[in-house]
């Protein structure tokens, strides 16, 4: 008894799932390219960021060091 259940909780989430799937307003082809061209632009720009502070603690901490 108890699997039937579970099989019949488990195929209504299911089908909830492919209802909530069928509103989803997905992104055209060139909408997905510009948002993908973005985030790689500020993943860059946030890494050489990173970059720059590394540089400066480090060179900071050095002459701290010595």
């Amino acid at each position: 008894m108890k699997s039937l259940t579970v099989i019949k909780k488990t195929l209504d989430y299911l089908k909830k799932i492919y209802i909530e799937m069928r509103k989803v307003t997905w992104p055209t082809r060139s909408e997905l390219i510009n948002s993908t061209i973005v985030v790689i632009i500020i993943s860059a720009i946030v890494a050489v960021i990173i970059y720059i502070f590394d540089l400066i603690f480090s060179n900071v901490l050095a002459l701290i060091v010595k």
